[in-house]
Protein backbone atom coordinates (compact mmCIF):
# COMPACT_ATOMS: atom_id res chain seq x y z
CA UNK A 1 0.00 0.00 0.00
CA UNK A 2 1.25 3.54 -1.07
CA UNK A 3 2.50 5.65 1.98
CA UNK A 4 2.73 8.74 -0.71
CA UNK A 5 -0.30 10.39 1.11
CA UNK A 6 1.40 10.68 4.48
CA UNK A 7 3.38 12.83 5.44
CA UNK A 8 5.40 13.05 8.40
CA UNK A 9 4.84 16.78 10.60
CA UNK A 10 7.90 19.39 9.63
CA UNK A 11 8.83 20.24 13.06
CA UNK A 12 9.10 16.28 14.07
CA UNK A 13 11.48 14.22 12.54
CA UNK A 14 11.33 10.67 14.18
CA UNK A 15 14.16 9.14 12.27
CA UNK A 16 16.44 11.53 14.33
CA UNK A 17 15.12 10.74 17.46
CA UNK A 18 15.68 6.65 16.64
CA UNK A 19 19.05 7.19 17.36
CA UNK A 20 18.74 8.29 21.12
CA UNK A 21 16.89 4.92 21.70
CA UNK A 22 19.57 1.96 21.80
CA UNK A 23 17.51 -0.92 22.36
CA UNK A 24 15.63 0.24 18.66
CA UNK A 25 18.97 -1.46 17.15
CA UNK A 26 18.63 -4.68 17.95
CA UNK A 27 17.65 -7.35 15.55
CA UNK A 28 14.55 -9.76 16.57
CA UNK A 29 14.72 -12.99 14.52
CA UNK A 30 16.95 -11.69 11.97
CA UNK A 31 15.03 -8.83 11.27
CA UNK A 32 14.89 -5.14 12.32
CA UNK A 33 12.85 -4.67 15.81
CA UNK A 34 9.59 -2.79 15.21
CA UNK A 35 8.07 -1.93 18.54
CA UNK A 36 4.64 -1.26 18.48
CA UNK A 37 3.91 -2.22 21.97
CA UNK A 38 4.26 1.25 23.33
CA UNK A 39 0.80 1.53 25.42
CA UNK A 40 2.21 -1.45 27.23
CA UNK A 41 5.59 0.44 28.38
CA UNK A 42 7.92 2.77 25.75
CA UNK A 43 11.48 2.52 25.01
CA UNK A 44 13.64 4.48 27.27
CA UNK A 45 16.08 6.91 25.64
CA UNK A 46 19.97 7.70 26.18
CA UNK A 47 18.91 10.08 28.32
CA UNK A 48 16.90 8.31 30.82
CA UNK A 49 19.65 5.79 30.90
CA UNK A 50 22.72 7.53 31.58
CA UNK A 51 20.78 9.71 34.07
CA UNK A 52 20.21 6.22 36.42
CA UNK A 53 23.40 5.21 35.66
CA UNK A 54 25.03 8.21 37.19
CA UNK A 55 22.96 8.61 40.09
CA UNK A 56 24.09 4.91 40.98
CA UNK A 57 27.58 5.58 39.71
CA UNK A 58 28.10 9.37 41.28
CA UNK A 59 25.86 10.72 43.54
CA UNK A 60 23.65 7.24 45.34
CA UNK A 61 22.56 7.78 49.09
CA UNK A 62 19.21 7.46 50.53
CA UNK A 63 16.96 10.87 50.09
CA UNK A 64 15.84 13.49 52.81
CA UNK A 65 17.49 11.94 56.08
CA UNK A 66 21.28 12.28 55.55
CA UNK A 67 23.30 15.61 55.98
CA UNK A 68 26.26 14.69 53.70
CA UNK A 69 27.38 15.73 50.02
CA UNK A 70 25.98 12.56 48.84
CA UNK A 71 22.79 12.37 50.28
CA UNK A 72 22.14 16.26 49.53
CA UNK A 73 23.45 15.80 46.07
CA UNK A 74 20.66 12.86 45.27
CA UNK A 75 17.62 14.25 47.45
CA UNK A 76 18.16 17.71 45.35
CA UNK A 77 17.75 15.33 41.81
CA UNK A 78 14.82 13.09 43.92
CA UNK A 79 13.06 16.74 44.53
CA UNK A 80 13.61 18.08 41.13
CA UNK A 81 11.87 15.17 39.52
CA UNK A 82 8.45 16.45 41.83
CA UNK A 83 9.46 19.80 40.31
CA UNK A 84 9.67 18.15 37.15
CA UNK A 85 6.17 16.26 37.15
CA UNK A 86 4.75 19.52 38.49
CA UNK A 87 5.75 21.20 35.59
CA UNK A 88 4.65 18.10 33.12
CA UNK A 89 1.32 18.34 34.94
CA UNK A 90 0.73 22.22 35.23
CA UNK A 91 0.38 21.70 38.92
CA UNK A 92 0.00 24.49 40.88
CA UNK A 93 2.50 23.87 43.28
CA UNK A 94 5.22 20.67 43.71
CA UNK A 95 3.50 19.72 46.80
CA UNK A 96 0.31 18.67 45.02
CA UNK A 97 2.80 15.58 43.05
CA UNK A 98 3.14 12.32 45.25
CA UNK A 99 6.10 10.13 43.53
CA UNK A 100 4.73 6.91 43.55
CA UNK A 101 5.31 3.22 42.30
CA UNK A 102 3.43 4.11 38.97
CA UNK A 103 -0.12 4.86 38.52
CA UNK A 104 -1.60 1.42 39.99
CA UNK A 105 0.15 2.76 43.17
CA UNK A 106 -1.39 5.80 42.94
CA UNK A 107 -4.70 4.51 42.97
CA UNK A 108 -4.30 2.16 45.42
CA UNK A 109 -2.97 4.80 47.56
CA UNK A 110 -5.77 7.11 46.80
CA UNK A 111 -8.64 3.92 47.66
CA UNK A 112 -7.09 3.46 50.91
CA UNK A 113 -7.09 7.10 51.98
CA UNK A 114 -10.39 7.77 50.62
CA UNK A 115 -11.66 4.51 51.66
CA UNK A 116 -10.99 4.70 56.08
CA UNK A 117 -14.29 7.49 55.63
CA UNK A 118 -16.70 5.49 53.31
CA UNK A 119 -19.40 3.58 54.14
CA UNK A 120 -21.42 1.05 53.88
CA UNK A 121 -23.72 2.15 50.49
CA UNK A 122 -21.52 5.29 49.06
CA UNK A 123 -21.33 5.02 45.83
CA UNK A 124 -18.13 5.46 43.38
CA UNK A 125 -18.35 5.48 39.86
CA UNK A 126 -16.09 3.65 37.29
CA UNK A 127 -16.84 2.55 33.30
CA UNK A 128 -16.34 -0.48 31.47
CA UNK A 129 -13.71 0.68 30.15
CA UNK A 130 -11.16 0.68 32.91
CA UNK A 131 -7.86 -1.17 33.30
CA UNK A 132 -7.90 -3.14 36.28
CA UNK A 133 -5.79 -1.29 38.26
CA UNK A 134 -8.89 1.61 37.97
CA UNK A 135 -11.08 -1.25 38.92
CA UNK A 136 -9.48 -3.94 41.90
CA UNK A 137 -8.67 -0.95 44.23
CA UNK A 138 -12.40 -0.11 44.29
CA UNK A 139 -13.46 -3.88 44.83
CA UNK A 140 -11.23 -4.01 47.50
CA UNK A 141 -13.44 -1.35 49.17
CA UNK A 142 -16.68 -2.91 48.01
CA UNK A 143 -15.61 -6.68 49.61
CA UNK A 144 -14.12 -4.63 53.10
CA UNK A 145 -17.21 -1.94 53.31
CA UNK A 146 -20.04 -2.43 51.01
CA UNK A 147 -19.03 0.54 48.78
CA UNK A 148 -21.25 0.68 45.62
CA UNK A 149 -19.24 0.27 42.63
CA UNK A 150 -21.97 2.15 39.20
CA UNK A 151 -20.29 1.79 35.79
CA UNK A 152 -20.77 4.08 33.16
CA UNK A 153 -21.60 1.70 29.71
CA UNK A 154 -19.32 1.54 26.66
CA UNK A 155 -21.15 2.41 23.38
CA UNK A 156 -20.54 0.45 19.75
CA UNK A 157 -18.47 2.96 18.93
CA UNK A 158 -15.91 2.85 21.93
CA UNK A 159 -16.97 6.06 23.68
CA UNK A 160 -17.98 6.49 27.59
CA UNK A 161 -22.16 6.98 27.14
CA UNK A 162 -22.14 10.68 28.82
CA UNK A 163 -26.00 10.83 28.91
CA UNK A 164 -26.10 7.49 31.60
CA UNK A 165 -22.80 8.78 33.24
CA UNK A 166 -24.73 12.38 34.13
CA UNK A 167 -27.77 10.06 36.04
CA UNK A 168 -25.83 7.57 37.55
CA UNK A 169 -25.15 10.26 40.42
CA UNK A 170 -26.98 10.06 43.75
CA UNK A 171 -26.74 11.80 47.05
CA UNK A 172 -24.24 8.66 48.08
CA UNK A 173 -22.17 9.31 45.14
CA UNK A 174 -18.56 9.55 46.79
CA UNK A 175 -16.27 9.65 43.53
CA UNK A 176 -15.59 9.42 39.82
CA UNK A 177 -12.48 7.06 38.63
CA UNK A 178 -12.45 7.10 35.24
CA UNK A 179 -9.93 6.83 32.26
CA UNK A 180 -8.71 10.15 30.51
CA UNK A 181 -7.76 7.59 27.17
CA UNK A 182 -8.86 3.99 26.66
CA UNK A 183 -6.06 1.65 27.03
CA UNK A 184 -7.54 -0.45 24.58
CA UNK A 185 -9.83 1.61 22.59
CA UNK A 186 -7.70 4.55 22.12
CA UNK A 187 -10.62 6.35 23.02
CA UNK A 188 -10.19 9.91 24.74
CA UNK A 189 -12.63 10.48 27.31
CA UNK A 190 -14.20 14.36 27.25
CA UNK A 191 -12.18 14.49 30.64
CA UNK A 192 -13.34 18.37 30.97
CA UNK A 193 -17.00 17.10 30.94
CA UNK A 194 -16.77 14.65 32.95
CA UNK A 195 -15.42 16.37 35.98
CA UNK A 196 -17.87 19.73 35.03
CA UNK A 197 -20.68 17.21 35.74
CA UNK A 198 -19.30 15.35 38.70
CA UNK A 199 -18.32 19.09 40.47
CA UNK A 200 -21.94 20.08 39.59
CA UNK A 201 -23.01 17.28 42.13
CA UNK A 202 -20.04 18.17 44.55
CA UNK A 203 -18.18 15.05 43.76
CA UNK A 204 -14.43 14.18 43.31
CA UNK A 205 -12.70 12.98 40.26
CA UNK A 206 -9.90 10.91 39.45
CA UNK A 207 -8.58 10.51 35.87
CA UNK A 208 -6.08 7.39 35.41
CA UNK A 209 -3.78 9.27 32.77
CA UNK A 210 -1.75 6.66 32.12
CA UNK A 211 -2.05 6.70 28.28
CA UNK A 212 -3.36 10.19 27.58
CA UNK A 213 -0.23 11.83 29.34
CA UNK A 214 1.75 10.10 27.08
CA UNK A 215 0.31 11.10 23.78
CA UNK A 216 -1.41 14.53 24.97
CA UNK A 217 -0.78 17.90 26.69
CA UNK A 218 -1.98 17.87 30.15
CA UNK A 219 -2.99 20.55 32.43
CA UNK A 220 -4.38 19.71 35.80
CA UNK A 221 -5.26 23.44 37.01
CA UNK A 222 -7.55 23.75 33.05
CA UNK A 223 -9.47 21.13 33.87
CA UNK A 224 -10.09 21.24 37.35
CA UNK A 225 -9.57 17.71 38.03
CA UNK A 226 -9.18 16.88 41.86
CA UNK A 227 -6.76 13.84 41.05
CA UNK A 228 -4.40 13.00 38.02
CA UNK A 229 -2.57 9.68 38.30
CA UNK A 230 0.65 8.91 35.72
CA UNK A 231 3.15 6.38 35.18
CA UNK A 232 6.89 6.46 34.50
CA UNK A 233 7.39 3.63 32.16
CA UNK A 234 4.98 4.29 29.11
CA UNK A 235 6.27 8.00 29.54
CA UNK A 236 9.98 6.72 28.25
CA UNK A 237 10.65 6.66 32.08
CA UNK A 238 11.59 3.65 33.98
CA UNK A 239 9.51 1.14 35.90
CA UNK A 240 8.74 1.58 39.09
CA UNK A 241 7.42 5.04 39.48
CA UNK A 242 5.00 7.11 38.64
CA UNK A 243 2.87 10.12 40.87
CA UNK A 244 -0.67 11.11 41.84
CA UNK A 245 -1.62 14.62 41.21
CA UNK A 246 -3.84 15.71 43.71
CA UNK A 247 -5.75 19.45 44.84
CA UNK A 248 -3.82 20.33 47.68
CA UNK A 249 -6.49 21.19 50.18
CA UNK A 250 -7.77 17.17 48.60
CA UNK A 251 -4.36 15.75 50.13
CA UNK A 252 -4.58 18.15 53.07
CA UNK A 253 -7.83 16.07 54.33
CA UNK A 254 -6.49 12.76 52.88
CA UNK A 255 -5.08 10.40 55.10
CA UNK A 256 -1.92 8.20 55.41
CA UNK A 257 -2.02 4.57 53.62
CA UNK A 258 1.25 3.15 54.69
CA UNK A 259 3.28 3.73 58.23
CA UNK A 260 6.83 3.91 57.98
CA UNK A 261 9.67 6.85 57.97
CA UNK A 262 9.58 9.88 55.82
CA UNK A 263 5.62 10.24 56.20
CA UNK A 264 6.02 11.68 59.92
CA UNK A 265 6.83 14.98 62.14
CA UNK A 266 6.94 12.88 64.90
CA UNK A 267 6.37 9.45 66.93
CA UNK A 268 6.51 8.78 70.71
CA UNK A 269 4.97 5.56 71.93
CA UNK A 270 1.11 6.86 72.51
CA UNK A 271 1.06 9.86 69.93
CA UNK A 272 1.84 10.11 66.08
CA UNK A 273 1.82 13.52 63.90
CA UNK A 274 2.09 13.21 60.48
CA UNK A 275 3.94 15.41 57.74
CA UNK A 276 2.64 17.48 55.59
CA UNK A 277 1.76 16.67 51.70
CA UNK A 278 3.24 15.42 49.73
CA UNK A 279 5.82 13.19 52.07
CA UNK A 280 2.74 12.44 54.33
CA UNK A 281 2.49 9.75 51.40
CA UNK A 282 5.39 8.66 50.87
CA UNK A 283 6.39 5.86 53.50
CA UNK A 284 10.05 4.21 53.61
CA UNK A 285 12.89 4.63 50.79
CA UNK A 286 11.45 6.30 47.60
CA UNK A 287 12.91 4.68 44.36
CA UNK A 288 15.12 7.07 44.01
CA UNK A 289 17.02 6.05 40.74
CA UNK A 290 14.17 5.96 39.31
CA UNK A 291 12.79 9.40 39.88
CA UNK A 292 16.42 10.23 38.27
CA UNK A 293 15.40 8.55 35.17
CA UNK A 294 11.56 9.85 35.60
CA UNK A 295 12.96 13.37 35.23
CA UNK A 296 15.07 12.74 32.15
CA UNK A 297 12.17 10.97 30.70
CA UNK A 298 9.77 14.07 31.42
CA UNK A 299 12.24 16.77 30.33
CA UNK A 300 12.83 14.88 27.28
CA UNK A 301 9.40 14.30 26.17
CA UNK A 302 8.61 18.13 27.06
CA UNK A 303 11.90 19.14 24.88
CA UNK A 304 9.71 17.69 21.67
CA UNK A 305 7.20 19.53 19.63
CA UNK A 306 4.05 18.04 21.18
CA UNK A 307 1.58 19.17 18.84
CA UNK A 308 4.01 17.34 16.05
CA UNK A 309 4.50 14.78 18.30
CA UNK A 310 0.94 14.10 18.17
CA UNK A 311 -0.15 14.73 14.67
CA UNK A 312 2.70 11.82 13.66
CA UNK A 313 1.15 9.24 15.73
CA UNK A 314 -2.25 10.37 14.16
CA UNK A 315 -0.81 9.65 10.83
CA UNK A 316 0.77 5.97 11.80
CA UNK A 317 -2.94 5.20 13.34
CA UNK A 318 -4.32 6.24 10.24
CA UNK A 319 -2.25 4.25 8.08
CA UNK A 320 -2.62 1.46 9.68
CA UNK A 321 -6.32 0.88 10.15
CA UNK A 322 -6.62 2.07 6.88
CA UNK A 323 -4.26 -0.64 5.68
CA UNK A 324 -6.18 -2.95 8.32
CA UNK A 325 -9.59 -2.44 6.24
CA UNK A 326 -7.92 -4.24 3.42
CA UNK A 327 -8.55 -7.27 5.57
CA UNK A 328 -12.47 -8.26 5.58
CA UNK A 329 -12.00 -10.83 8.10
CA UNK A 330 -10.62 -8.33 10.61
CA UNK A 331 -12.50 -6.19 13.66
CA UNK A 332 -10.99 -3.13 14.36
CA UNK A 333 -11.94 -2.26 18.36
CA UNK A 334 -13.14 1.11 19.28
CA UNK A 335 -14.26 3.71 16.45
CA UNK A 336 -14.42 7.07 18.52
CA UNK A 337 -14.68 9.86 16.95
CA UNK A 338 -11.56 11.09 19.11
CA UNK A 339 -8.48 8.68 19.53
CA UNK A 340 -5.21 8.55 20.42
CA UNK A 341 -2.74 6.27 18.97
CA UNK A 342 -4.20 2.92 19.64
CA UNK A 343 -5.60 0.11 17.48
CA UNK A 344 -6.89 -2.68 18.86
CA UNK A 345 -8.26 -5.95 16.26
CA UNK A 346 -9.58 -9.18 15.58
CA UNK A 347 -9.18 -11.28 13.26
CA UNK A 348 -12.20 -13.78 12.34
CA UNK A 349 -11.14 -17.84 13.26
CA UNK A 350 -7.83 -16.34 14.49
CA UNK A 351 -6.23 -16.05 18.29
CA UNK A 352 -5.06 -12.77 19.54
CA UNK A 353 -2.06 -15.07 20.91
CA UNK A 354 -1.05 -16.49 17.64
CA UNK A 355 -1.39 -13.63 15.62
CA UNK A 356 1.28 -11.78 17.99
CA UNK A 357 3.77 -14.88 18.50
CA UNK A 358 3.78 -15.60 14.95
CA UNK A 359 4.44 -11.69 14.39
CA UNK A 360 7.12 -12.07 16.34
CA UNK A 361 8.67 -14.33 13.88
CA UNK A 362 8.89 -11.19 11.28
CA UNK A 363 10.91 -8.95 14.59
CA UNK A 364 7.15 -7.30 14.80
CA UNK A 365 5.95 -6.78 18.97
CA UNK A 366 2.67 -6.40 19.22
CA UNK A 367 0.15 -6.90 22.80
CA UNK A 368 -2.42 -9.49 22.79
CA UNK A 369 -5.03 -10.65 25.44
CA UNK A 370 -7.20 -8.74 27.64
CA UNK A 371 -4.65 -5.77 28.30
CA UNK A 372 -6.32 -6.07 32.07
CA UNK A 373 -9.71 -4.81 30.41
CA UNK A 374 -11.43 -7.95 31.14
CA UNK A 375 -15.17 -6.15 31.79
CA UNK A 376 -14.14 -4.45 28.35
CA UNK A 377 -13.49 -7.38 26.61
CA UNK A 378 -17.00 -8.62 28.22
CA UNK A 379 -18.80 -5.91 26.50
CA UNK A 380 -18.06 -6.49 22.83
CA UNK A 381 -18.04 -10.51 23.80
CA UNK A 382 -14.47 -11.53 23.08
CA UNK A 383 -12.21 -13.05 24.73
CA UNK A 384 -8.84 -11.45 23.74
CA UNK A 385 -7.54 -9.13 20.84
CA UNK A 386 -4.27 -7.90 19.33
CA UNK A 387 -3.29 -4.28 20.00
CA UNK A 388 -0.69 -2.33 18.15
CA UNK A 389 0.50 1.32 19.80
CA UNK A 390 2.69 3.99 18.26
CA UNK A 391 5.70 6.10 20.02
CA UNK A 392 7.43 9.15 19.01
CA UNK A 393 10.37 6.60 17.47
CA UNK A 394 7.57 4.95 15.46
CA UNK A 395 7.79 5.57 11.33
CA UNK A 396 6.01 4.83 8.26
CA UNK A 397 8.34 2.06 7.02
CA UNK A 398 7.37 0.34 10.66
CA UNK A 399 3.62 0.67 9.86
CA UNK A 400 4.36 -1.08 6.48
CA UNK A 401 6.07 -4.12 7.62
CA UNK A 402 3.64 -4.52 10.36
CA UNK A 403 1.23 -4.66 7.81
CA UNK A 404 2.79 -6.58 5.11
CA UNK A 405 3.65 -9.38 8.20
CA UNK A 406 0.03 -9.38 9.20
CA UNK A 407 -0.68 -10.22 6.00
CA UNK A 408 1.52 -13.06 6.06
CA UNK A 409 1.03 -14.75 9.38
CA UNK A 410 -3.10 -14.31 8.20
CA UNK A 411 -2.36 -16.49 5.05
CA UNK A 412 -0.60 -19.06 7.41
CA UNK A 413 -2.79 -19.36 9.90
CA UNK A 414 -5.90 -19.51 7.40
Amino acid sequence: MSASFLQVPASFDPYALRSEFPILTRKINDRPLVYLDNAASAQKPECVISAMAETMEASYANVHRGLHTLANEVTERFEGARKTVAKFLNAASEQEIILTSGTTGAINLLAAGLGQGLQAGDEIILSVMEHHSNIVPWHFLRQQKGVVLRFVPVTDAGELDMEVYGDLFSAKTRLVALSHMSNVLGTVTNAKKIVEIAHSHDVPVLLDGSQAAVHLPINVQELDVDFYAITGHKLYGPTGIGALYGKLERLQSLPPWQGGGEMVQSVSMDNISYADPPHRFEAGTPPIIEAAGFDAALKWLMSLDREALGEHEQMLLRHVETGLQEFDDLTILGRASDKAAVCTFNIDGMHAHDVAQLLDKYGVAVRAGTHCAEPLMRRFDISSTCRVSFAAYNTIEEAEIFLSSLARVREFLQ
